[in-house]
């Protein structure tokens, strides 16, 4: 099956849900207070699923790679952020483990289709 748009992507899809989660997070209790974590959580999360989008549209493999590298990093970026909020007690642990569980999944997702795409004979639409 070829994907043609984005949306398509089960790493976009979990990535936009994971946005909304975060969002729903920092909109509550002592969180919204912590503008600075607040925002660069949200800036991550929102980086993610960008970064996914941005480099399928670019049409070309050796980008898309790149952007997808960008994506998996910000998936740890909300990992680590995600510590900093519930060490600071924003976040009850079970909210916690499930945002860092749906982050670390994504960051798999990113890494499979990185491979598949090192891996495969076929080329962005820019390269046929």
């Amino acid at each position: 099956m070829k994907i043609k748009k984005f949306e398509e992507l089960e790493s976009w899809k979990k990535a936009r849900e994971l946005t909304n989660a975060v969002y729903e997070a920092t909109a509550a209790g002592r969180f919204t207070r912590d503008f600075g974590l607040k925002d660069q959580i949200r800036r991550a999360s929102i980086s993610i699923l960008s970064n996914i989008a941005e480099g399928f549209e670019r049409g070309g493999d050796k980008e898309f790679l790149q952007f997808l590298a960008v994506a998996k990093g910000s998936c740890g970026e909300v990992r680590a952020q995600l510590y900093i909020a519930v060490d600071q007690g924003y976040l009850p642990q079970d909210l916690f483990e499930d945002l860092s569980k749906n982050a670390a999944e994504i960051g798999r997702l990113i890494s499979g289709m990185m491979k598949y795409l090192s891996k495969s004979e076929l080329r962005g639409s820019k390269y046929r």
